[in-house]
């Protein structure tokens, strides 16, 4: 069944009935009469759209005889609407007007890749996201998107959330939010459980599947994530949502807008609660935060100041599950678990995450020509918050104490309680000057970023059973980081022919990361590291038909590595000691689109296909090892030579918004040649004694299954009414890089059901109920963990230790939503 939705919508594309009428056309400038390629054509209150071709030329074939309404737009254009009373065949011509510019767009245009960039991508529109958002994180929102595997700690998609892309996690995925890099500098990760509810606020999505088109920050080693957060809308409006479910999860949040003052200022905001139990025991999630804009919008000025923040308390459940308990006690959580004074085990109540982050970020574009403007942003992100944690019998000299004498008896090990603290800055500017020519012969950015990362790490003791010498909030270690990171790029598409067009980008960026002090171990993890990188990009489009285009494009990118790459080597063998390399991907996209519409079964329909083969050179890459460091953060070590190669195929039919079934199937081979694993033999103190070396010819790289998929049958029986069925696939996946099965993740597949009946009552816009239920079929199944292997002189045995993280079996939430 896991392809046959898929299979579905392939085996219906082809089939058309006999045409009635055509509607075609050609979209131009009014000003010089130019084509106008790759405008957008809507047929409004229909499900049918295109986008003109080559010679600005678009058709709508086989529609019924009636009045239709078409919508024209296209970046630099006046927005058109025409009304054609459609009783024969029909050819319009559509004369767009020029305008100044569209000032949203030019925020995240410098960044993303359209159909003239020869890249791999997925848009995600703002419909999409509302359809998904129920409370969970934002990886959630984008599972059914090609090649998409998700994971939540607490089980349910609240808290702590992670997401791979072509099995690269998030910590190589490049994540902007209106051009602005949002990984953080040191870990590249994304933590999504600091901005809650943030889908709420975001008007689209891109994401980009390989190294794709320049950007700012991190880079993108599997995929990026271009967020843009919303549009000015023209209306006042006031819209709230409140869900509930399982494990008493709750979302309920606030949304508000001016509309356009005057028509040049506007003001947007948003106030959201989330709150959730957790599937695995203890793993709360308490998270608050807040949205606002305002704006200035002027004929050739743009000036908008946008902020959000988010407050998150979690209860730690990054230890995962022993895997003897998954079939007798797969909730258990044993973060927190210590031994009272009659051997019981307990559980400190307060063993929790707490950060904060305040995003500030402020805007300006100004068309400088008719066919030049110049964005520019200014960006600060503050970050503070700690994880506490409640240990058992610490050695005091490993927090700077000196032993306590009481009596006669010299005590040197204490229960205590500590904080990790992490106090950031992030800060820097964008900007990007873009051209076109009459007709959008030529596009051509030229673009950039310098950020600047001022992070201090350190640890506090709050309370110890035998405090020593300490004092209150007792600073045990202290390091400090500072990151410079500058990057300049230049990208060009040419139509060179009506049919054959270039794309060409290049970016220069460089790094300096400077660390300085004593990590948690009392370790001087002092060192600096500087790179220089060059990352070109070439592509190539050819246009078979209005409705068909090929694509190819190569590209090389470079990424240094994270600071636990730096700081996490146990300096246990004579390896561990190097300094780990950057990495270097080469990466080739080819690919084929095809999109139209037609009447099927007497309806009208749309049809897209999209075909990718990918081949993915790896020359040093960092890869998981399997084992995690004490914060949970995976750790890795340079492999010298890999590769990721692949087949992304995605399909879907909507039958005039009665039935839509869509599906994407992702086929990859992830392997890493000539693979030596390395186990240390320990003596009975815990020294390392011997180090064993065993190389294997080819093995899979970890947490790369070589099948993912995702499906979707929604139909709409009656108005207002829409049903669909989710159905997801994860193939097979390791914990570590050998390829063994007594060290992996099963393959799962898991259903989900969404009901969503929508009513436009006289006192007030729309109001929504929705049913969301997870894992309608009840699977067991698992979706990330972790392994270690430990050694030891004289015993012939190996002992693996496996740890998983269980997903919630069936749950629900219910959600209402209202618009006015």
């Amino acid at each position: 069944m896991k392809n046959f939705l898929f299979a579905l919508a392939m085996c219906l594309l082809p089939l058309q009935l006999l045409a009635q009428f055509n509607l075609s056309g050609r979209v131009t400038d009014s000003t010089t009469g130019n084509s106008l390629p790759g405008a957008t054509i809507l047929l409004e209150n229909t499900s049918l759209g295109t986008t003109s071709g080559a010679d600005g030329a678009f058709a709508f074939t086989n529609l019924a005889a009636g009045n239709y309404s078409l919508k024209v737009s296209f970046l630099g254009f006046e927005q058109k609407k025409v009304t054609i009373n459609l009783q024969k065949n029909e050819q319009v011509q559509l004369a767009l007007t020029p305008q100044t510019f569209k000032a949203d767009e030019v925020v995240v245009l410098s960044t993303r890749a359209d159909e003239r960039t020869g890249t791999t991508y997925t848009n995600v529109t703002r419909e999409a996201i509302e359809e998904r958002n129920f409370g969970q994180d934002l990886p959630y929102l984008l599972e059914n998107t090609p090649a998409v595997v998700v994971n939540s700690d607490a089980g349910a998609g609240v808290g702590y959330t992670g997401i791979r892309i072509r099995g690269s996690d998030i910590s190589r995925i490049n994540v902007t939010i209106n051009g602005i890099p949002v990984n953080d500098s040191e870990s590249h990760g994304v933590f999504f459980v600091n901005m809650p509810d943030f889908a709420s606020s975001i008007e689209d999505i891109q994401v980009q599947r390989g190294v794709g088109t320049s950007t700012n920050g991190a880079g993108a080693f599997g995929a990026s994530i271009n967020i843009q957060t919303q549009r000015v809308r023209p209306e006042a409006y006031a819209e709230t949502d409140h869900s509930y479910g399982s494990f008493d999860t709750w979302k309920n949040n606030l949304r508000f807008g001016t509309g356009l003052i005057n028509g040049k200022f506007a003001f947007d905001g948003r106030l959201s609660r989330l709150k959730s139990d957790g599937y695995i025991d203890r793993a709360f999630s308490d998270l608050k935060s807040f949205y606002f804009s305002g704006g200035y919008y002027g004929d050739k000025t743009m000036l908008k100041f946008v902020t959000f923040s988010g407050k998150e308390k979690t209860y730690q459940a990054w230890d995962g599950v022993p895997e003897e308990l998954l079939k007798t006690n797969r909730t258990y959580n044993g973060i927190g678990s210590y031994t009272d004074e009659n051997g019981e085990e307990q559980f400190y109540e307060n063993e929790t995450d707490n950060y904060q982050q305040d995003h500030y970020q402020l805007h300006f574009a100004q068309d400088l020509l008719p066919r030049l403007n110049l964005g520019g942003a200014l960006h600060f992100t503050r970050g503070r918050g700690y994880y506490e944690q409640y240990k058992e019998n610490q050695k005091l000299s490993n927090y700077g104490l000196t032993p306590v004498t009481i009596g006669t008896e010299t005590i040197s090990r204490t229960d205590l309680i500590r904080q990790k603290w992490l106090d950031n800055y992030f800060y820097g500017a964008t900007y990007a000057l873009n051209y076109s020519t009459i007709g959008n012969k030529l596009n051509a950015t030229v673009g950039g970023a310098w950020n600047k990362y001022d992070g201090d790490h350190y640890g506090e003791v709050i309370w110890a059973r035998y405090a020593s010498a300490s004092e209150i909030g007792h600073r045990y270690y202290y390091n400090k980081a500072i990151k410079t990171d500058f990057n300049v790029f230049a990208k060009t598409n040419y139509q060179l022919t009506d049919k054959l067009g270039l794309f060409g980008d290049l970016q220069y960026r460089t790094i300096n990361y400077k660390l300085n002090g004593v990590d948690d171990d009392n370790r001087n993890v002092t060192q600096q590291a500087d790179f220089n990188f060059l990352n070109p990009k070439a592509g190539v489009t050819y246009s078979l038909s209005e409705k068909q285009l090929l694509y190819a494009s190569y590209a090389i990118g470079n990424r240094e590595p994270s600071r636990s790459d730096f700081t996490d080597h146990k300096r246990q063998g004579p390896e561990e000691n190097v300094q780990p390399k950057h990495e270097t991907l080469y990466n080739l996209e080819t690919g084929y689109k095809l999109h139209g519409a037609t009447t099927l079964l007497g309806h009208e329909a749309s049809y897209s296909f999209d075909a990718t083969y990918y081949y993915m050179d790896y020359n040093n890459q960092l890869v998981p090892t399997g084992e995690l460091n004490d914060v949970g953060s995976p750790l890795r070590t340079n492999i010298k030579d890999s590769y990721r190669t692949g087949l992304e195929l995605a399909g879907a039919l909507n039958l005039n918004n009665v039935v839509e079934v869509s599906s994407n199937v992702a086929f990859s081979r992830n392997k890493i040649r000539n693979f030596t694993e390395m186990l240390y033999v320990y003596d009975g103190d815990y020294n390392v004694e011997d180090v064993l070396k065993t190389t294997l010819s080819e093995t899979d790289i970890a947490f790369s299954p070589a099948i993912v998929s995702a499906h979707k049958l929604e139909v709409q029986p009656v108005k207002g009414l829409k049903a669909a069925v989710l159905y997801k696939t994860v193939g097979k996946q390791y914990l570590d890089n050998t390829s063994s099965d007594d060290r992996k993740i099963d393959a799962y597949q898991v259903m989900d059901l969404r009901l969503r009946y929508t009513i436009k009552p006289g006192f007030m816009k729309e109001l929504e109920f929705a049913l969301l239920v997870n894992n309608l079929l009840n699977k067991k199944y698992v979706a990330n963990g972790y392994t270690w292997t430990e050694l030891y002189s004289g015993d012939q045995n190996r002992y693996d230790y496996n740890y998983y993280y269980p997903q919630a079996t069936r749950n629900f939430l219910f959600s209402v939503g209202m618009k006015f």
